[in-house]
C-alpha cells in the first residue's frame, strides 16, 4: 500500500508540475512535406479565432505559398539578426518572445541548430526555456530527428541525421499529433515541387524518399505516438489512484567504452521506453581504465608506449563521456561503479535500483574465459537468475565476428610485449645461473617470480601470456629430456602442470590486487575531495565564509579558477575581475533557469567559464563558475561528477548558512517583542507611582492651594519635583535600554579623567539625594580614559543610585579606582547594605530581574544594572557583583580599558 501511495503521489506531483509550467504540443511527421507546419498553423488560426493569444515565434515556409497564406492574421514576432562570418542570419527572438509572454508560441522545426553566437545551440533548448517561463509551445518535428531513433533511421535510410532532439523533451508533452500522408501521395507532392526544388526532389527520390523508407518511417512515427499516448494515460490513471496497470521496473544498461556505447544506450533506452520503465546507464571501473594512466609515469617505459596507452585511455574515456551525455539527454541516469568484479557490480546496481532487466552488449569472444565459464554473459546468467538479460549485438561486433585479434578487447599495449619477452628471458637466465652455480633443482619458483613481476605491472592478459611462455621455456630447457617438450617422469609432469596452475592463479591474483588498488585510489580521490570540502564548510559560520571556503577548495581540488554568487553575495573578487560581460550573462542565465551554461555545455558557449547552479529544495540560490585552463578541451566524467557533487554540497552549506541567519533574525525579533512587552509592562506599572504622586500633589495645589500654608505648598512642590526627577530617570533608563537592545549605540569617544567621571556622577546623584555621602579614592597613577563620557557617567550614576537605595542612613558610598594589568582601570562602588545572595549575583544584570532583598528591591524597572552592563560591554569592558568590604554590603566592579580601542569607535 505504501508503494502504491508513493507512485500515486509522484504521478500527481509530476502532473501538477506540468500544469504549472508551459505545455508542449508536437506535430509529428514521418518525413518532410507531410504538412506538419500547415496543420500547426491551422490549429493556431482556430485558437486565434477563439480569442487565445497566439504569437508566431518562427515559421519556416520554405517558399510554400499555401503555408505563407496560413500566416495571415497571426501576430508574427520579428526575427533576430545574428552576424556570422560576414553574413546576417535570422533566428527566433527568444528574449522578445519571453517578454511578450503569449499564451501559445509557434516554434517550427524543433531539431533546428541555431546560428553560432545564439544563447542556445539547439532550438529545442529555446523551447524548454519558453516552457519553463509558463508559455505553451506548438512545434513540429520529423521522426528521424528523435535521438533514440537515430541508429534505427540510419539503418533504414542509410543517412545519419545530425540534428536530433533528446527524448527527454517529450516528457513535457501535453499533446502529440501525428500528421500522416501515405507514401504514394508524399512522393506525388515531391514530384510536383511542393516539398523541394525539382533538382533536389530528384535526388531525394533516389535516396531518402523511397517507398520502403517512407513506409518504415511512418511505422516508427505511429509507434512513437502510440507509446507516448500510452505513457500519458498511465500517468494520469496513476495520479487519480486508478492504478492496476502493469509498469515494468527499472532497466539497467551497462557500457564499457570499448566500442558502440552510444548505440547500446539508444537500444536500451528504446527497450525501457517501450516498457514505460525508468532506466540508467552504468560502467564498471575495475582499475583497467586507470591502469594505463598509472604506468605512463613509469621511468622504464618508452615515450611511445606511454603515449599509446594514454591515447587509448583517452579514447575510451571520450566514448564513455559521449555515452553518458547521450543517456542524460535521453532522460536516463548515469553512474560509475567501482569494483574489480564486473558481474557483482552490475548485480548490486540492479538490486539497488529495483531493476528487472539488464542490457549489455555482445561480449567479445574470449576462448580461455569461455572454456572456464568466466565470460560476463555466462557469469550474469549463472549469478543473476532473477534478472532478464538482454544482449544487444552492435554493428561493430557483427563486423568483427570471432576474430582472435580482438580477444576480450585487451590487446597488448605497446611496450608490453617487450616486457613479457624480457621477463621470460630474464627468468631463463636466472634459472640457468641458479641451476649451475647454486644447484637449485626446482626452478619453477624462478619463473613464477617472473609471472608475478609482469602481473604486478600490467594487466591480466599480459600475465597469462607470460605464464604460458615461462611454462614452455621451463619445459623445453629445464625438464628432462631437455630441448624437447616431452616429460620423462610423472613427477616432472606434475611439476610443470602445477607450475602452470600456480602461475596463472598467482598472476591473476596479483593483477586483480593491483586493479583493486587503482580502483580504490580513484574512489578515494573523490571521497577525499568531498571530505575536505565538508571539513572546510563545517567551519564556515556565515555566507561569506561559505563562499571563501568553497572557492579555495574548488580551486585546489579541480585546478580551476572558481567564482561563486549566493543570495547576491559573490567572491572572490579576483575571479570576478576576470569575468567579461558574456560570462556575467551566462552566470545570470544559469541562476535564473537552474541549468548549467557556458563552456562544456550547449548554452551560451561563448563564455570561457562553466557555470553550475546552486540549488536548494525549492529554488536556485546561486551559481558556481569554474574556469579551467584553455588547453583543457574537455572534462572527464570523473571531473564533471566531482564538480557537480561539490556544487551540491556547497548549495546545502549555503542553505544552512541562510537558515541560521534567518533563525538569528527570528530570535532577535522575538527578543525585541519581549523587550517591547516588558517595557510596556514597566510603563504601566513602575511609572504609575510617580505619575500618581505628581498628579495628586498638583491637584491638591489647584484645589486647596489658597488655604494651605507655605510649608504645605512647599512640601507638595517638592513632591512634584522629586517624583518628576524619578520619572525622568525611569524614562532615561527605558530610552537607553531601547537603544542598547536595538544595537543603535554609537560610541563617540573622547579622552577624560576617571576622577572627573566619578565626580560628575556623584554630583548628579547628590542633587536627588542631598544627604548622601560619596567617598572616592582615585589612584593618581591612572591616566586618561578613552571612552564615551556621557555613557560612562550614566553607568556610574546607575550603580551609585542602586547602592544609595539600600545603604543605611548616614552610611557613605565608597568609590575606589585603581589601574590593573593590560592598560585597564578598575572602579569599585561599594555600599553598606544587606548585600546580594551569592547565587543571584550574576542574575542582577539580567533585564527586569529584581531580588526581594539586597541591593535590588521591588521598586524600579529593573533596568539600571542591565544598562550598565550594555554600556560597559560596548566599551569592551566587564562588570560584576562582588561581596562588599569586610563581607558587608555589595561591591559592583567596573573594568574598562584605558587605551584607544579603534575597532569600537564610530
Amino acid at each position: 500500500m505504501g508503494a502504491d501511495n508513493t507512485e500515486q503521489a509522484d504521478a500527481l506531483i509530476g502532473e501538477l508540475r506540468r500544469q504549472a509550467a508551459g505545455r508542449l504540443t508536437v506535430f509529428l511527421g514521418a518525413a518532410p512535406g507531410v504538412g506538419k507546419t500547415y496543420a500547426m498553423l491551422a490549429r493556431a488560426r482556430e485558437l486565434h479565432r477563439q480569442g487565445i493569444d497566439v504569437v508566431v515565434g518562427i515559421i519556416e515556409t520554405h517558399g510554400r505559398s499555401e503555408t505563407q497564406a496560413m500566416l495571415e492574421g497571426l501576430l508574427q514576432l520579428p526575427r533576430k539578426q545574428v552576424a556570422y562570418q560576414g553574413r546576417m542570419l535570422e533566428e527566433m527572438d527568444l528574449d522578445g518572445l519571453l517578454a511578450r509572454k503569449p499564451a501559445i508560441a509557434l516554434v517550427d522545426e524543433l531539431a533546428h541548430r541555431n546560428a553560432p553566437g545564439s544563447r542556445h545551440e539547439r532550438r529545442w533548448q529555446d523551447v524548454e526555456e519558453l516552457l519553463d517561463a509558463g508559455i505553451d509551445v506548438y512545434t513540429t518535428v520529423n521522426i528521424q530527428h528523435l535521438e533514440s531513433l537515430n541508429d534505427v533511421v540510419h539503418q533504414i535510410t542509410g543517412i545519419r541525421v545530425s540534428e536530433t532532439v533528446p527524448d527527454g523533451v517529450f516528457e513535457r508533452l501535453r499533446d502529440i499529433r501525428l500528421v500522416d500522408l501515405p507514401a504514394r501521395e508524399l512522393i506525388e507532392r515531391l514530384n510536383q515541387g511542393k516539398v523541394y526544388l525539382p533538382e533536389q526532389a530528384a535526388q531525394a527520390l533516389q535516396a531518402f524518399f523511397s517507398p520502403s523508407n517512407l513506409t518504415a518511417l511512418r511505422e516508427l512515427a505511429m509507434q512513437t505516438v502510440a507509446e507516448h499516448v500510452d505513457a500519458d494515460l498511465r500517468e494520469k490513471r496513476t495520479a487519480r489512484g486508478l492504478a492496476d496497470i502493469a509498469i515494468q521496473r527499472h532497466v539497467l544498461i551497462a557500457i564499457d567504452g570499448k566500442g558502440q556505447s552510444e548505440y547500446l544506450v539508444r537500444a536500451g533506452a528504446r527497450i525501457a521506453e517501450r516498457r514505460g520503465a525508468p532506466w540508467s546507464v552504468v560502467t564498471v571501473d575495475t582499475g583497467h581504465s586507470a591502469d594505463a594512466a598509472l604506468h605512463t609515469e613509469d621511468l622504464d617505459r618508452s615515450a611511445a608506449q606511454r603515449n599509446s596507452m594514454a591515447h587509448a585511455e583517452q579514447l575510451r574515456q571520450m566514448e564513455l563521456d559521449g555515452g553518458f551525455a547521450l543517456a542524460r539527454n535521453l532522460g536516463g541516469e548515469t553512474e560509475v561503479l567501482h569494483n574489480t568484479d564486473i558481474t557483482q557490480a552490475l548485480l548490486d546496481a540492479a538490486a539497488a535500483r529495483g531493476a528487472r532487466s539488464i542490457v549489455i552488449g555482445r561480449t567479445r569472444e574470449r576462448p580461455i574465459a569461455r572454456i572456464f565459464n568466466r565470460t560476463l554473459t555466462q557469469q550474469l546468467l549463472q549469478r543473476g537468475a532473477r534478472y532478464e538479460l538482454t544482449i544487444v549485438s552492435t554493428p561493430q561486433a557483427r563486423q568483427r565476428g570471432r576474430r582472435f585479434q580482438d580477444l576480450a578487447g585487451e590487446r597488448l599495449a605497446k611496450g608490453e610485449p617487450a616486457l613479457i619477452l624480457l621477463a621470460t628471458l630474464g627468468a631463463v637466465a636466472a634459472a640457468a645461473v641458479a641451476e649451475r652455480m647454486v644447484g637449485l633443482e626446482d626452478l619453477s619458483t624462478v619463473f613464477l617470480i617472473a609471472v608475478l613481476l609482469v602481473a604486478s605491472r600490467t594487466r591480466m592478459v599480459a600475465a597469462v601470456i607470460t605464464a604460458v611462455l615461462c611454462f614452455i621455456a621451463y619445459d623445453f630447457l629445464f625438464i628432462e629430456p631437455r630441448f624437447t617438450f616431452l616429460i620423462s617422469a610423472q613427477r616432472g609432469v606434475a611439476t610443470v602442470l602445477l607450475f602452470m596452475a600456480a602461475a596463472l592463479i598467482a598472476g591473476r591474483l596479483a593483477s586483480r590486487l593491483r586493479m583493486q588498488v587503482v580502483s580504490l585510489r580513484a574512489a578515494n580521490t573523490h571521497a577525499t575531495a568531498m571530505q575536505n570540502l565538508a571539513r572546510q564548510l563545517s567551519k564556515a559560520a556565515d555566507l561569506g565564509q561559505v563562499i571563501a571556503a568553497s572557492a579555495t577548495v574548488l580551486q585546489s581540488t579541480l585546478n580551476a579558477q572558481a567564482w561563486l554568487r549566493i543570495n547576491g553575495e559573490s567572491g572572490p573578487a579576483a575571479a570576478a575581475a576576470d569575468m567579461t560581460e558574456k560570462d556575467t550573462v551566462a552566470a545570470d542565465w544559469s541562476q535564473q533557469h537552474g541549468q548549467p551554461s557556458g563552456r562544456y555545455t550547449d548554452t551560451l558557449t561563448n563564455s570561457t567559464w562553466w557555470f553550475l547552479p546552486l540549488r536548494s529544495d525549492q529554488d536556485t540560490i546561486g551559481v558556481v563558475g569554474l574556469r579551467f585552463p584553455s588547453a583543457m578541451g574537455r572534462l572527464s566524467f570523473e571531473q564533471r561528477r566531482l564538480a557537480e557533487s561539490m556544487t551540491e554540497d556547497i548549495g546545502q552549506a549555503a542553505l544552512r548558512a541562510r537558515l541560521v541567519s534567518e533563525l538569528e533574525v527570528a530570535r532577535v525579533t522575538g527578543e525585541t517583542e519581549r523587550l517591547r512587552s516588558a517595557l510596556l509592562s514597566s510603563v504601566s506599572h513602575d511609572l504609575r507611582s510617580p505619575l500618581a504622586s505628581m498628579i495628586g500633589a498638583a491637584d491638591s495645589l489647584a484645589r486647596y492651594g489658597k488655604d494651605m500654608g507655605p510649608e504645605d505648598r512647599s512640601s507638595l512642590l517638592d513632591t512634584i519635583r522629586v517624583e518628576g526627577e524619578r520619572l525622568d530617570r525611569y524614562i532615561q533608563n527605558l530610552l537607553d535600554m531601547t537603544r542598547l537592545g536595538q544595537q543603535g549605540l554609537t560610541l563617540s569617544r573622547d579622552w577624560i579623567g576617571v576622577d572627573e567621571l566619578v565626580g560628575s556622577a556623584a554630583r548628579r546623584l547628590q542633587r536627588y539625594e542631598p544627604t548622601l555621602k560619596v567617598e572616592s579614592d582615585i589612584d593618581p597613577e591612572i591616566g586618561l580614559a578613552h571612552v564615551h563620557p556621557a555613557l560612562i557617567e550614566q553607568a556610574l550614576f546607575n550603580v551609585m543610585e542602586n547602592a544609595a537605595k539600600f545603604s543605611p542612613p548616614g552610611e557613605p558610598i565608597k568609590v575606589q579606582a585603581s589601574p590593573v594589568e593590560g592598560n585597564k582601570v578598575r572602579i569599585d562602588i561599594s555600599d553598606a547594605g544587606p548585600g546580594i545572595p551569592e547565587d543571584e549575583r550574576r542574575r542582577i544584570f539580567d533585564m527586569f530581574y529584581s531580588v526581594e532583598r539586597g541591593d535590588r528591591g521591588k521598586q524600579g524597572t529593573g533596568l539600571g544594572l542591565t544598562i550598565v552592563q550594555g554600556i560597559v560591554g560596548a566599551h569592551m569592558g566587564s562588570v560584576q557583583a562582588l561581596p562588599g568590604p569586610d563581607g558587608r554590603g555589595t561591591t559592583v566592579r567596573l573594568t574598562l580599558p584605558l587605551g584607544e580601542q579603534s575597532s569600537q569607535e564610530a
